[in-house]
């Protein structure tokens, strides 16, 4: 094992204290199997409004931050916790005009709220007296910790040295800003070619500024340097190649085991798949359904949205539902644009005895689904990593999903699943096709599908160990110089 390293984790969202995707599970997860390989981990993220108004378990820190700004200097207070199950501490920053408001983002000052919350990080590993050897941040929103440091931050003796990751979660959020951002954060910089006239764009700053970069699976590293995938920073990103890594994100085995998971009709596990059944019917008894065990039963748990390849899905659950592959049962959960839920509402009014949507959200609801179901859809136009199919194969229900990103590294088509690579609704429905083929004709090789996907390690242990190699590297690289 390497030696114990100083790692400061920054992340807007942490799980379960705030949490909009994986980005969330990311920053609830990571720091805690990092922790387990011996390493001081410490994570700050802000005090929305779920901490100010008294989250069970964290408390307040006495005294405040005073944090520098070109406005100068303004006090934050600091609430402080440790990450559920764990001895990770967090640290939240709290400044009630900034943070204490209704949503996480989605607004008009986010620039200089997160330029304010990543400000007030750093000071606060002066108040707490220990300096990171690696400050590991996440995303735009704490890019802008890595563009002081890198700049103003060399002036000062106590972040000098310290080596620095940033991890792109999604590449199309880059949280562009106005040039005055940067007197509000007292740093004298040059533009980027990636920057237009009078703007800052963190997410390039990120990218630009960091010691190493690194995204949350092998293939989406590849996608992000075409002019594709690269939402406008693909040449950046190219430059950078030899910096830019790619590490699958985790599954947290502790919340998804369905041999322990308390929201399921009942437990099983890869030796006991036969108890899977009584999950399936009490899934059709929800759904109104009619329990039926030997047709195909398809489920999608989903946000609503464009990325998620719903564009093409209309169609193909029009074809399913009609007969077109046989008889077929299909559930989805979700919630997002009105036009996809009107989509899903119609489908589900025109066959009520085979179809049920639920769109809405609902944490405990989904297990069941992956759970109760056969196959799993994902047909996303992008997607970095990806949690729904790791999910569904710990569960049993075979992944149908289209090749992109963290999809194409974590379900082999024939083996733990199916993918299709055109992005269109043929592709789709023929990948669907294949996969009920197997299911109604060759149940000896669907079993095996089921079992490598159950069987799979997905782990966070195994991802902790290649961001444990990437640290020791922008170390090595820091210090080397």
């Amino acid at each position: 094992m390497s030696d114990k390293l100083k790692i400061l984790f920054l992340s807007a969202e942490v799980a379960p204290f705030a949490k909009t995707g994986g980005l969330g599970d990311v920053g609830g997860s990571l720091p805690k199997a990092l922790h387990e390989m011996g390493h001081d981990v410490r994570v700050v993220m802000p005090a929305y409004q779920k901490i100010e108004a008294g989250y069970p378990g964290v408390s307040s820190m006495p005294g405040t931050l005073s944090v520098p700004t070109g406005e100068g200097m303004l006090p934050a207070g600091v609430f402080q916790g440790t990450l559920p199950n764990s001895q990770v501490p967090i640290y939240f920053i709290a400044e009630g005009n900034l943070f204490n408001r209704p949503s996480l983002y989605g607004y008009g000052d986010d620039a200089y709220r997160f330029a304010f919350f990543s400000r007030a990080a750093l000071e606060l590993t002066n108040a707490l007296a220990w300096k990171p050897d690696i400050v590991h941040a996440h995303d735009w929103h704490t890019a802008p910790a890595l563009t002081w440091l890198a700049t103003a931050g060399q002036g000062y003796e106590q972040f000098r040295g310290i080596a620095t990751i940033f991890t792109i979660h999604n590449l199309a959020h880059q949280g562009k800003t106005h040039w005055r951002i940067f007197d509000y954060m007292g740093l004298q910089t040059h533009s980027l070619a990636e920057e237009g006239y009078d703007e800052v764009n963190f997410m390039a700053r990120g990218i630009y500024h960091a010691t190493m970069v690194n995204t949350v699976s092998p293939t989406y590293a590849q996608e992000i340097m075409t002019p594709s995938g690269g939402a406008g920073l693909d040449g950046l990103l190219r430059h950078r190649h030899f910096d830019v890594h790619g590490i699958l994100n985790g599954l947290d085995y502790e919340e998804w085991d369905p041999a322990e998971d308390g929201r399921l009709a009942s437990h099983y596990d890869v030796d006991h798949p036969e108890k899977r059944l009584h999950n399936r019917h009490a899934l059709q008894s929800r759904a109104n359904l009619p329990q039926r065990d030997n047709i195909p039963l398809v489920a999608m748990v989903s946000r609503l949205d464009w990325q998620k390849g719903l564009d093409i899905t209309g169609h193909v659950i029009h074809l399913l539902m009609n007969g077109y592959s046989g008889e077929a049962q299909f559930i989805v959960l979700g919630t997002g644009d009105p036009g996809y839920e009107e989509m899903f509402a119609r489908l589900a009014a025109y066959h009520p005895e085979k179809m049920t949507a639920y769109l809405s959200y609902d944490a405990n609801f989904a297990p069941l689904i992956y759970a109760g179901s056969d196959m799993f859809i994902m047909p996303s136009l992008f997607e970095p990593c990806g949690l729904g199919q790791l999910i569904a194969m710990r569960y049993g229900s075979v992944p149908v999903v289209r090749s992109t990103g963290g999809l194409v590294d974590t379900v082999q088509d024939g083996e733990t699943g199916f993918r299709f690579d055109d992005y269109n609704a043929d592709a789709f429905w023929h990948a669907l096709q294949r996969a009920i083929y197997v299911y109604n004709v060759d149940k000896p090789r669907w079993q095996t599908i089921q079992q490598n996907g159950m069987l799979a390690d997905y782990s966070w242990q195994r991802s902790a160990s290649g961001y444990e190699q990437l640290y020791e590297w922008a170390i090595a690289r820091t210090v080397n110089g």
